[in-house]
């Protein structure tokens, strides 16, 4: 019997921010790789993760929120979400129950693709039967997908038939990667997304947006890896926030990040933390080259 062709590609998740993309993109790969919070635009990168099987192996690409761009670091969190479009074998287009239909400029981009894309109503969970049909019939109009799926990627709702619909919509092809590899990013990338994770979760307003981590200091030894930290923010005000009444907050970013990375690497972690004034870093361009932004990753 003639073995099974090899089946191999580039699945893009794209959508507005808060849809559950890195929700899905961690539950379709298995593995924890997108850092989620509630608030929006959390994911900044450009992030692959890797489901290999005999037969088959899928890239998925978490991207950032579709926005309007309002600086610098915008721009080039769109510039991660078009790259994705122009190599993708598969679009997984998400939307959710809440969705406003302000999607026009990328649907537009859609409607031009000849790439399949696979719809999905995301959050099904919270929503009436009747409010999943009424948005169902509004995409039905609007985009030319393959598929229109009611999805809840939370409760892993419908993820499976999602794989199958991948699978049947992947050219056949050699592994681009090699069949152990989990992600394109470095480990110090997830190290540093841990970090910024956390500092969505503890802290309010704009300080979260204002925050890029950089792993200065990366060791790996046998039982323990020691971690060196930069938490770069753009104002003095900002900096003492982050630090917060003799050091707490700052203490308590580190014990979160580390009880997740030791988790995530599977052994122990030391972990420094230090909180630097990195100026306006989100609209200047040597700032973002420097924080990997502006590369054609």
């Amino acid at each position: 019997m003639s073995e099974k062709p090899h089946k191999a590609g580039f699945v893009s998740i794209i959508g507005k921010p808060n849809v559950g993309k890195s929700t899905l993109m961690n539950v379709m790969v298995g593995e924890r790789l997108s850092i989620i919070t509630s608030k929006a635009q959390t994911t900044r990168h450009r992030i692959m993760g890797i489901l290999n099987g005999d037969d088959f192996q899928v890239v998925y690409s978490d991207t950032p929120g579709i926005i309007q761009p309002k600086y610098e670091l915008h721009q080039s969190m769109m510039r991660f979400v078009h790259m994705s479009l122009e190599d993708a074998d598969v679009i997984l287009f998400v939307t959710d129950i809440y969705e406003k239909h302000d999607e026009e400029e990328i649907v537009q981009r859609l409607q031009k693709t000849n790439v399949p894309i696979l719809l999905l109503i995301n959050k099904i969970d919270q929503a009436s039967q009747d409010d999943v049909l009424l948005k169902i019939e509004y995409w039905k109009d609007k985009l030319p997908a393959k598929e229109i799926m009611p999805i809840s990627a939370l409760e892993r709702k419908g993820t499976d038939k999602i794989f199958e619909l991948i699978l049947q919509n992947l050219p056949e092809h050699p592994p681009y990667y090699d069949k152990d590899e989990l992600t394109d990013k470095p480990e110090r990338f997830f190290a540093a997304e841990m970090i910024r994770e956390k500092i969505f979760l503890l802290y309010k307003k704009e300080v979260p947006y204002s925050c890029e981590v950089v792993v200065e200091e990366f060791k790996e030894e046998d039982t323990i890896i020691r971690m060196r930290a930069d938490i770069n923010v753009e104002r003095k005000s900002q900096k003492g926030i982050i630090i917060g009444h003799q050091g707490e907050m700052l203490k308590k970013v580190g014990t979160l990040a580390r009880k997740d990375m030791e988790t995530f690497f599977g052994k122990k972690v030391h972990l420094e933390l230090y909180v630097r004034v990195n100026e306006n870093w989100r609209t200047s361009p040597k700032a973002l080259n420097r924080f990997g932004y502006n590369s054609s990753e």
